[in-house]
């Protein structure tokens, strides 16, 4: 028996959550994502009191506590935020979209292709600053070949999830096999993009990065309309004036662009936007405009405090935080297969 998106969320799809709950879960996360930034920018090999980690954030204070802070700790910081938002996003326009609790962009082979496309131009020697074209590039070459393979089945859950994971397994091994062949001088700077880091941000790349995925947040929160309306099923859709297809395509592009924009920044991380619309749906209940803010703002929170953990809390130097999210997924994407196939009492499916 295959489960619907809706069985797969159980309760948690039913729920009601008045706008007073929204904004405390609202303010809650902004206020957890506060405190997470703080800590960030004040620990480290060199620890400081967050007064004064808060003081040479802002450029007040001894020059070098101002180096360290603004030019290490804090792009570092904010590239986690922003990647974060973005795959949270991500995840929970794709979710919704394709009414499956497992479609994520790094289930389906949309960060593969983004880091493939990121790291085919470090090859090219391209700026860093057309690093997200080339992501967004290889993020809709990705979408291409999944629609591609999995069209016939008309986008059934089981054939979309196993064609995902093969397109990702395949385009993962393409960067690997680039960055073998690459130069030592090159390897190094690529091997965020075989399981993703935010080491070595700099405000270039986070500034850009950050512009582009508000545009994205900002266009997926503009058509989040289209998608409750296709939360109806098609036939509805299109009885009230919907062209169902153009709004598939449209909402695919934004959740690709997202997805292939927080790629570009943090390499393939994994894990986040496949976990972080059912973390929001348990929260909040049905989804709406908010929850979709929501989503991006718990992603933030998730990356954030995985990077912070990476840093502090675990004994082995260097390892790039998608190893931590790699293994909170493995096990999360076994529960979500095992509730894949066994029926909700009551789910309606």
């Amino acid at each position: 028996m295959t489960l619907t998106y809706k069985a797969v969320a159980g309760r948690d799809t039913r729920r009601t959550t008045g706008r007073g709950s929204l904004l405390a879960y609202g303010t809650t996360g902004l206020l957890v994502l506060l405190g997470l930034l703080t800590v960030a920018v004040s620990t480290g090999e060199m620890g400081m009191p967050a007064s004064v980690a808060l003081r040479a954030l802002a450029g007040f204070g001894d020059p070098g506590d101002v180096l360290v802070v603004q030019e290490l700790r804090a792009p570092r910081a904010v590239a986690a935020i922003v990647a974060g938002a973005g795959l949270g996003a991500a995840g929970c326009v794709l979710q919704r979209l394709f009414r499956n609790p497992l479609a994520s962009p790094d289930v389906m082979g949309v960060t593969g292709g983004a880091s493939l496309g990121a790291v085919a131009l470090l090859a090219a020697g391209a700026s860093q600053l057309l690093i997200p074209i080339g992501a967004l590039a290889g993020g809709l070459l990705s979408a291409l070949l999944l629609g591609v393979f999995a069209w016939r089945s008309g986008l059934a859950v089981t054939r979309l999830v196993l064609t995902g994971l093969a397109v990702q397994a395949g385009l993962a091994a393409a960067v690997n096999l680039m960055i073998v062949r690459f130069p030592a001088e090159l390897a190094g700077s690529a091997l965020q993009w075989t399981t993703g880091s935010v080491y070595g941000r700099t405000w270039t790349e986070v500034w850009g990065g950050a512009a582009a995925v508000l545009l994205a947040l900002a266009a997926a929160l503009i058509t989040n309309r289209r998608l409750a309306v296709l939360d109806l099923g098609d036939d509805s859709a299109g009885a009230l004036g919907l062209n169902t297809s153009a709004a598939r395509l449209q909402l695919l592009l934004i959740a690709v662009t997202l997805a292939s924009l927080a790629a570009a920044l943090a390499g393939p991380v994994t894990f986040v936007a496949l976990a972080v619309p059912h973390i929001v749906r348990f929260l909040t209940g049905p989804p709406t405009a908010a929850t979709l803010a929501l989503a991006a703002l718990t992603g933030a929170v998730l990356l954030l405090a995985s990077d912070l953990v990476v840093q502090h809390l675990l004994p082995i130097e260097g390892l790039p935080v998608g190893a931590v999210t790699a293994t909170l997924g493995a096990p999360w994407l076994l529960v979500l297969m095992f509730r894949q196939s066994t029926p909700v009492r009551g789910s309606g499916a």
